[in-house]
């Protein structure tokens, strides 16, 4: 009974390390658009969508493209939000507000495969003083596009194809999967990592051991 307990014990601390190494490399986010507010000299995330958003004048909006988990996972815009650095030459008209806008197309490891993102930039939208977010967005970086649940999907035509989809939540970039497959074993495409390869054996050589005192302890 001891001996059977033992293996036992040790059947379920290599089924407990296999299934933390496929957890880890099943985890997944999305890549989308995030919209977020600027609230003094940060960022926070936005609590309802752009085309329900009205912005009061003065105020700067922000979208950052990456791929992230949740709301606490995403990635803010790579620029402060400061006002006055966007629209401090823009003059305020009766009937009117000014929004400043910082659009963030991410990095080349958050860009869809064969896209590359174009550079971050600022515009001073002004708009009529009921206008969404959405309407500033659409007056400074056309082309928008959204898909049918009303996602905002692309600005300024980038990314070219894709909504929303679900990725692997630290997907490399292509350039950088390229340099990890070409100095990469060919024995290791597909399998487990190197270190749960090595925890596995250390398991199986302990759980050798536990067997062979077992049996000497029966013989004695």
């Amino acid at each position: 009974m001891r001996r059977g307990g033992a293996l036992l014990l040790v059947l379920a601390a290599v089924l407990t390390l296999f299934g933390a190494g496929a957890g880890a490399a099943q985890a997944a986010g999305y890549r989308y658009w995030s919209y977020w507010q600027g609230d003094g000299g940060t960022w926070v995330y936005a609590t309802e969508g752009p085309a329900t958003a009205r912005p009061a004048d003065g105020s700067v909006s922000g979208f950052r493209f990456s791929v992230s988990e949740n709301s606490a996972d995403a990635a803010q815009p790579r620029r402060e939000p400061g006002f006055a650095a966007i629209c401090g030459g823009t003059d305020a008209e009766p009937g009117s507000k000014r929004v400043a806008l910082v659009i963030d197309p991410g990095t080349a490891g958050d860009a869809p495969s064969g896209e590359t993102p174009p550079p971050p930039r600022t515009a001073c939208a002004k708009v009529p003083g009921a206008a969404t977010t959405a309407d500033a967005l659409a007056s400074v970086a056309k082309p928008l596009r959204y898909n049918g649940q009303a996602l905002l999907c692309a600005i300024s035509g980038y990314p070219g194809t894709g909504c929303g989809e679900q990725v692997s939540a630290r997907e490399p970039s292509a350039s950088a999967s390229a340099s990890a497959s070409a100095s990469a074993p060919a024995s290791d495409e597909g399998g487990p990592s190197l270190g749960v390869i090595a925890g596995a054996s250390a398991i199986a050589a302990l759980a050798a051991a536990t067997l062979w005192q077992s049996r000497r302890r029966r013989t004695r």
